[in-house]
């Protein structure tokens, strides 16, 4: 193995171009009830997406293990990973009257920081115009464990658009 070659982070997934992007507050945080402004979307990745959907589970599975004493927290043992929230969530069972989510999974991405936001050539899009909700592309995301104010689970961070 070359000394020059990146480490890869079991974490992080770039999804299919298939998916969605949906309820996208990527240019301007916003607060939901009240809470810390965050810079948001909801990723509808297909069903027939497999390599992606895949790659999510994965990466779920890692964050678990990753954050497995974060977990545990003054527990003498860590939940398993089928008790906690996770993001991935099925469109047709949670949002059945909303078409968009047909047949398919979705994911809500958030970050407190702006996320970069590209073209299909990775140059930085400046017309505000050209991202919205309802567009197809791409999102670099990740996973990781959390234990906050009760609650735990698995969350995704949004990094690129």
């Amino acid at each position: 193995m070359s000394t020059n070659a990146k480490p890869t982070n079991p974490m992080k997934v770039i999804t299919g171009a298939d998916t969605r992007w949906s309820y996208a507050s990527v240019w301007e945080p916003k607060s939901i009830n009240g809470g810390t402004p965050k810079y948001s979307v909801s990723l509808i990745v297909p069903k027939s997406d497999r390599a992606t959907v895949q790659k999510i589970k994965a990466a779920i599975e890692a964050a678990y293990k990753e954050g497995e004493t974060k977990l545990k927290g003054n527990g003498k043992t860590v939940p398993p990973l089928s008790s906690l929230k996770t993001p991935l969530r099925d469109g047709d069972i949670d949002r059945p009257d909303d078409t968009a989510y047909e047949d398919a999974y979705f994911i809500n991405a958030n970050s407190s920081t702006a996320p970069g936001i590209v073209d299909a050539d990775c140059n930085p899009v400046l017309d505000r115009s050209d991202v919205y909700s309802g567009v197809y592309g791409r999102a670099s995301i990740n996973f990781y464990a959390f234990n906050s104010n009760g609650n735990r689970g698995i969350a995704c961070g949004l990094q690129n658009l």
